[in-house]
């Protein structure tokens, strides 16, 4: 059992011990016998945490304060000290103290308290992100900028209070700084989502659907309700006076469509919508298997200038068991044709497929490093709920030398003049690594940046395309953001669009007209 003296969430707190202290979760179970006692104390200088672990039943005086639950995880008790277990034997006390940052940093108590149970367990050197379990670890040094602090304080603050390395540190602040530039919350960004894919790639749990059965018989529908879609958004830009500054096609495969349905799409854009203000205009070419000159083409006559053309591994039996179908020449001929026509290009690889060695992972490093790319993303495989990789129970046995991987990937990207520029983390990535975009300079992606960072509204058209809309509350200076989630089935989308889509421009409105 855990029991405070402050409130707590306690949702997020239970999350904590989970995924960073499993071996001890009983310690939130209220009949295991194990117990954390937390005394927090707070003035204008100072905040001081101290926590005791010990293994036997608290004072019998205070079961009563407790709810009655076999299951009582934690239990706030505002009068609670440390010395009132004055009786009890204590198995091990620490005592933290640091320095107040500052009122707007409302959870430094609760923060610390995490801390102090790393310590508690001798785990507070375990982790290079430290008590960071978050997606968007740059999130929280932007918070700290919003409060005034210099990047040397918000690194003491990390290393102190989060324990964080230095090496994930350095790369933290390097990419906020890099980030900077590229936040402009007086623009808006536009995703438009395909939801086809050629076959479905066992790792992948995004829309993705297959064109037979009940979705080929429904295609036309399908392609004339995404025009119409991205026509009546198109419209609501115009009426709204709302500034577009990034556009990201992706899927899916967007590319799977006939290179008349991309020309008709991007003329569908370019008729519906005010460009001036577009600084970026991305199309996700992922499947080389769907791409040839006249679709590149027609994508370039209509001023996109980012593609994604991505390998994922340049070991073709891996590209087998994971279902891609290309081979090298094919790559290459894709290259060459988007390099011939002034596409700036983005490679995506994954480290982790499934039967891949680390020996694997450094041939595709040395593969990549024969290319001149723009940007480069590298993912950690996570097994995602909806993947068939998890549907099959997939266990990745972890036999990787990452340190090997990691040395070899900053090797490739330094010669190559590639700089970290956005990370995102997932909670079911292999050794808990970051997924890093690398670009040459002034070759940022704003979509990336402005989509991880949550920092702007970026409209969703399309099957199982997300909306944020994302504007500030003036009283509390902080970011809202409300989710409009279209369905991921295409045929879901389709029967549910008339309703839906009245619903969404609804709630833009609702928000662009404040």
């Amino acid at each position: 059992m855990i029991i405070s003296n402050i409130e707590i969430n306690k949702n997020k707190f239970e999350e904590f011990v989970r995924v960073l202290l499993l071996e001890k979760y009983e310690i939130l179970d209220g009949n295991s016998g194990k117990n954390v006692f937390f005394e927090v104390i707070e003035n204008f200088e100072k905040i001081e945490v101290k926590a005791v672990l010990t293994n036997e039943k608290f004072l019998e005086d205070n079961e009563k304060e407790i709810e009655e639950n076999s299951k009582i995880k934690i239990e706030v008790l505002k009068d609670f000290e440390i010395k009132m277990l004055d009786k009890v034997k204590i198995l091990k006390e620490i005592d933290f103290s640091y320095k107040k940052i500052c009122d707007d940093y409302f959870d430094q108590a609760e923060v610390m308290m995490k801390t102090v149970l790393m310590k508690l367990f001798g785990k507070e050197k375990s982790y290079k992100w430290g008590t960071l379990i978050g997606v968007r670890p740059t999130k929280i040094v932007g918070r700290f900028l919003k409060m005034g602090l210099s990047y040397e304080k918000i690194s003491e603050i990390l290393e102190n209070i989060y324990l964080v390395s230095k090496t994930k540190r350095d790369l933290l602040i390097g990419i906020v700084k890099r980030q900077e530039p590229y936040l402009d919350k007086e623009t808006i960004g536009i995703y438009i989502g395909i939801a086809f894919c050629p076959t479905k790639c066992s790792y992948c749990s995004f829309p993705a659907y297959l064109l037979r059965g009940k979705y080929a018989e429904r295609y036309s529908e399908y392609i004339e309700s995404i025009y119409r879609e991205i026509r009546e958004i198109g419209d609501l830009t115009r009426e709204l006076n709302l500034k577009i500054n990034t556009i990201y096609i992706g899927g899916g495969t967007p590319s799977i469509l006939t290179a008349e349905e991309i020309k008709k799409m991007l003329e569908t854009i370019k008729e519906s919508y005010n460009l001036s203000y577009l600084k970026e205009f991305t199309f996700e070419a992922g499947r080389i298997d769907t791409l040839d000159e006249e679709k590149l083409t027609i994508i370039k006559n209509y001023e996109i200038n980012k593609i994604s053309i991505n390998p994922q591994s340049f070991n073709e039996t891996t590209l087998k068991l994971v279902n891609r179908h290309h081979d090298r020449e094919q790559f290459d001929l894709v290259y060459k044709l988007a390099k011939n026509l002034g596409l700036e290009i983005n490679m995506d690889l994954i480290l982790g497929l499934p039967r891949e060695t680390t020996e694997d992972i450094l041939h595709t490093m040395d593969e990549v490093a024969k290319y001149d790319m723009e940007n480069l993303t590298i993912h950690n495989l996570a097994i995602k709920n909806a993947s068939k990789l998890n549907k099959e129970n997939y266990k990745h046995k972890d036999i990787l030398d990452y340190e090997m991987i990691f040395k070899k990937i900053d090797e490739v990207t330094m010669n190559k003049g590639l700089k970290p520029y956005y990370m995102y983390r997932q909670k079911n990535s292999f050794q808990w690594g970051e997924n890093l975009g690398y670009a040459l300079d002034n070759c940022e992606s704003i979509y990336n940046i402005e989509m991880i960072e949550e920092n702007k509204t970026i409209i969703g058209i399309g099957a199982g395309a997300i909306t944020k809309l994302i504007w500030q509350d003036e009283k509390l200076k902080k970011d809202n953001i409300k989710r409009i989630v279209n369905p991921k089935d295409p045929l879901v989308w389709m029967n549910e669009l008339d309703e839906r889509l009245e619903k969404k421009k609804g709630e833009i409105k609702k928000i662009f007209k404040k």
